[in-house]
């Protein structure tokens, strides 16, 4: 007669492979990820991220200088600028293609650097990391740096 004890016993080894299995596989991917990151950071690439899509870089380049790089930019791109506002540390840009909304934000850091942020909304919940990142690239090139 087969107990409960011996069934247990028997499924208790093949459980924890599994489950060691599985934990792994996580650690796979974010190592991955990681890994994915670092290739583009040795890779030259000049633009960071943040984990939800947002791209950033600091340029020593003074404030009104980005902006005016940033507009050629959008301009090149066919991405229409709604709204240009001050804010308390720099200045604020809305713009728009067929389906994403575009939010920069540059930041004076001092009188000759400047922080740029960018963010591609498309609906709701996704965020276009490439094209934030090109944003950026782009204004790059306008202020002669790439």
């Amino acid at each position: 007669m087969v107990s409960y004890h011996m069934v247990k016993e028997t499924f208790r080894l093949p459980l924890v492979f599994l489950g060691l299995a599985l934990a792994l596989n996580g650690c796979a991917a974010v190592g991955m990820t990681l890994f994915g990151v670092g290739a583009g950071v040795t890779a030259g690439t000049s633009v960071s991220y943040t984990m939800d899509g947002i791209a950033y870089r600091t340029f020593t380049v003074p404030l009104p200088q980005v902006e005016s790089a940033t507009r050629t930019a959008l301009d090149r791109m066919g991405i229409k600028v709604d709204s240009a506002e001050k804010t308390e540390q720099g200045r604020a840009i809305k713009a728009t293609t067929n389906d994403r909304q575009i939010e920069i934000e540059l930041e004076m850091v001092s009188a000759r650097t400047t922080r740029i942020r960018t963010v591609a909304k498309q609906g709701l919940f996704f965020k276009d990391r490439a094209t934030a990142g090109e944003i950026i690239f782009q204004t790059e090139k306008v202020l002669g740096l790439s």
